[in-house]
């Protein structure tokens, strides 16, 4: 078609997490827009997702952290120039060290244009600067915005876009609360989450990073205020972390509070998880680049009580205030809690609201944006 494009992403591996999805999301979007979709990774499990929305593959082991990758940076560069690629997208920092490489070996009339996106909080270095060597820098939060342009002063901020992650609100719908069916239902597996007393979810893997431990501290007192708390931990229980988990199970036992604790495997229903609680926590110990988690639960109509700090600050600031708290302050936690969970006439203002309010933070607008990045840049 007249106009369309050509555009590669680049990126370690196409196995699970946000950076992963972004890929796929994006690549959908540029073809059900009439343009190529070219993803080059070593490859993973989510391949065969990538190539269901017409996009295509190429494996080359871009990721790696070896000097051997850069025997990768002349196939790469013969990609680019066989397929007549118009933009390189990297979205993480090898592939992007590789893929600026292999651009500077291609005569100017026929370089495609390079740009990526800053999807973490990376510690800074020269290694992590290339992600600001873009010709258009996407930035998936305001957060990481001021990031960038705190620790690399020289970054021209004229070429930063900000475009936050998006989620699909067909996947999150509004749920009624309580939510009971919900409620029975993830209890029937967990019999120690029924009740009547309210639920409080955590999810995230078991690191120590997601804050765990604030959570057992927050459901003791809640529960020692007389209410019939229960917290769930879908995600925190992994093999490959038994130790951690065996740590917080120890820890729950002396605060007298395991009878009132799920930490479990992920759950594929996070929907339903969110329609089953009453407060969704959000309480990463280190800074994140956006939070998903709280578009998520809001979106579903669920309040979220969270530490203040980098993209999941900046959402709660944005959408919902009450749940905002200086983090680790165990006691402004507590009391946020107690306000969220008490006062029912907030709760039902916050339950009509807020579905509507995250529409900025939807998969199609996050699609949109980035297309509109690309066309930027277009030939």
């Amino acid at each position: 078609m007249p106009g369309a494009l050509t555009v590669v992403q680049l990126l370690p591996a196409l196995e699970s997490g946000g950076v992963e999805r972004s890929t796929l999301e994006i690549a959908d979007a540029l073809v059900r827009a009439g343009h190529r979709a070219i993803v080059v990774s070593a490859g993973g499990r989510l391949v065969p997702r990538l190539l269901e929305t017409g996009a295509e593959h190429v494996a080359l082991d871009i990721g790696r952290k070896s000097l051997a990758t850069l025997g990768q940076v002349r196939p790469l560069r013969e990609l680019l120039a066989r397929e007549g690629v118009d933009i390189v997208h990297a979205r993480s920092r090898l592939p992007a060290w590789i893929g600026w490489r292999a651009l500077r070996g291609m005569p100017g009339a026929r370089r495609p244009r390079f740009m990526t996106t800053v999807h973490g909080l990376n510690s800074p270095s020269r290694y992590s600067a290339v992600m600001t060597h873009g010709e258009r820098v996407v930035c998936v939060s305001d957060t990481v915005r001021a990031y960038v342009l705190r620790h690399y002063p020289r970054t021209d901020p004229a070429k930063l876009r900000v475009v936050p992650r998006g989620i699909d609100p067909e996947a999150f719908p509004s749920a009624p609360w309580p939510d009971r069916i919900a409620r029975i239902g993830v209890s029937a597996p967990y019999p120690r989450l029924g009740g009547d007393g309210p639920l409080l979810l955590l999810p995230g893997r078991g690191t120590r990073l997601k804050g765990h431990a604030d959570a057992l501290v927050l459901l003791a007192r809640l529960r020692g205020d007389g209410l019939d708390a229960r917290l769930w931990m879908p995600g925190a229980r992994d093999p490959a972390r038994a130790d951690y988990v065996a740590e917080l199970e120890s820890r729950a036992a002396a605060l007298g509070i395991a009878d009132a604790l799920a930490i479990t495997p992920p759950t594929a229903a996070i929907a339903n998880a969110y329609a089953a609680s009453d407060l969704v926590l959000q309480l990463s110990r280190k800074p994140e680049a956006f939070g998903r988690t709280v578009i998520e639960a809001l979106s579903v109509g669920r309040p979220v009580l969270g530490w203040a700090h980098g993209g999941v600050g900046e959402l709660l600031r944005e959408l919902q205030p009450a749940g905002a708290v200086v983090p680790f302050d165990m006691d402004a936690l507590h009391a946020g809690a107690r306000a969220l969970l008490g006062d029912a006439a907030q709760r039902a203002v916050l339950h009509a609201t807020m579905p509507p309010l995250v529409a900025r933070y939807s998969l199609q607008a996050m699609q949109q944006s980035t297309l509109a990045v690309y066309r930027e840049l277009a030939p």
